[in-house]
């Protein structure tokens, strides 16, 4: 076969013997022995010990995942599993954590390259000179407060004698293959209960959204300073800056971003953000940034492009905001989760029958044999927030869905009202507007508290606010 015929797959050049020897000599010692606890690892030797409560006598399994392809050698820049990082505090690759039967917790971890074999700059995924430093096994031992091993060490670990194994799976394929006979009552509860012990947020996690809430807050003010120059480029120039608010002050957005100008609002997750943004139209803007430590804001706000509300959109945006309203007042520990959600349909249900849209009383769309007002909402009024945008979705209903609010629950609160550009069922006028509010909350011991309340609510107050960040 002619060489040229052949494929090119790495691009990497040849290594003689002289340079692999060369390479393996002359560097220094860099391990980092004063590292501080960080101030994760308390609260994440609490959760581990509540997850070794709920399972005495098990191994429990939990990996961090791998990197994912992106095209041919290139991967998506990675994040762990949340669950993970919700135990351990760690956020590096290919990392696994085994709680044994008696509570003993090990971290096994792909360490940084050493100097010792040529990964360090031959392996473009791990070695150092491509893809930078990874923490020492030691490192990580002092950082996390928790015992580490070489990764590579943990199929030994797990092929000694047969205990009740759970494992978090479809995360890590390896970790699911060396695992494929565990022995144990099965990991679907053990999925469930992973959710579950994370819907009521600790001390450090309300401080971390609050810090989220904080930088997306500032990438809104961001967003507002750029209306000017996206009238003459389009959705995709707002999408950058909130972008660059949540890299430079976090660690990257907590979901795709939706920047929805005009009819594009009515589209409940638009993330083209390819479209005009002119004057006349309401901009709908859903982002939220994560911070560092991986949790997510998830706030809404819907801004006119000119600065100043038509009056039909002020009505519009007024009934959204009483539904947000009537929906807050629902808020407390011991009411259902399902209540806020009714509290504002209602309230939508009753604005669009003055609207006129309604084919029939809003009592009998109301009710679960109608719904017929839900053309027009579409979607629920809110969603568990934390490491996830949509936090802790595994839990079962009983303990979210179907159950009750508790104090440290974070949720969002967030009705709205999406009128299709083809709809004929409702006049000319309300074709293509999209309005949604959304807030991020925290119960209380007593009620809630809105962690968003930095960002105006009341339509009056939208306008002076951009006026004032404009001006």
């Amino acid at each position: 076969m002619n060489r040229a015929d052949l494929h090119t797959g790495s691009h990497d050049l040849p290594v003689s013997p002289a340079l692999e020897a060369f390479m393996l000599s002359g560097w220094a010692d860099s391990e980092q022995h004063d590292l501080p606890v960080d101030d994760v690892a308390g609260w994440a030797a609490a959760r581990r010990a509540r997850l070794h409560e709920r399972f005495t006598g098990e191994r429990l399994v939990v990996p961090a995942g791998g990197y994912r392809q992106r095209s041919n050698d290139q991967n998506f820049r990675f994040r762990p599993h949340s669950a993970y990082v919700w135990l351990t505090g760690d956020q590096s690759s290919d990392g696994v954590l085994v709680i044994e039967p008696d509570g003993d917790a090990t971290l096994y971890l792909r360490p940084r390259s050493d100097r010792r074999s040529g990964e360090f700059f031959r392996d473009r995924v791990y070695g150092e000179l491509w893809a930078g430093r990874r923490p020492t096994l030691g490192e990580s031992r002092r950082r996390l407060a928790v015992p580490t091993r070489h990764v590579a060490e943990l199929a030994t670990a797990l092929s000694g004698p047969r205990v009740p194994t759970r494992v978090l799976r479809g995360v890590d394929g390896s970790v699911d293959a060396l695992l494929a006979d565990a022995a144990g009552p099965g990991d679907a509860e053990f999925v469930a209960v992973l959710a579950e012990l994370r819907l009521v947020k600790d001390a450090w996690e309300i401080d971390q959204l609050e810090q989220a809430v904080a930088i997306t807050t500032r990438g809104f003010e961001d967003v507002v300073r750029a209306l000017p120059t996206a009238k003459r480029t389009s959705e995709r120039l707002l999408e950058g800056v909130f972008w660059q608010r949540a890299r430079l002050e976090g660690n990257d957005v907590g979901y795709h971003s939706i920047v929805a100008a005009g009819a594009h609002a009515a589209t409940l997750h638009w993330i083209d953000n390819d479209g005009p943004v002119r004057d006349g139209d309401l901009l709908l803007l859903d982002a939220g940034a994560e911070t560092r430590s991986l949790y997510t804001a998830d706030i809404t706000r819907v801004l006119p492009v000119s600065g100043r509300f038509s009056p039909l959109q002020r009505d519009l945006y007024e009934l959204c905001r009483r539904a947000n309203d009537a929906a807050l007042e629902c808020l407390k520990p011991g009411a259902e989760f399902r209540a806020f959600h009714r509290a504002a349909m209602t309230v939508l249900a009753y604005g669009l029958a003055d609207l006129g849209v309604l084919p029939c009383p809003p009592e009998r769309a109301l009710s679960e044999e109608s719904g017929l007002y839900r053309r027009w909402t579409l979607c629920g009024s809110g969603h568990m927030l934390g490491l996830d945008v949509h936090d802790c979705a595994a839990a079962r209903a009983g303990s979210y869905l179907d159950g009750r609010l508790e104090a440290g629950h974070v949720l969002t609160v967030e009705p709205g009202l999406y009128f299709q550009p083809d709809d004929e069922l409702i006049p000319a006028e309300l074709r293509g507007l999209g309005l949604r509010i959304e807030e991020d909350v925290l119960i209380t011991e007593d009620g809630y508290r809105l962690l968003s309340d930095n960002l105006p609510r009341r339509a009056d107050d939208v306008e002076a606010w951009m006026h004032r960040i404009a001006s």
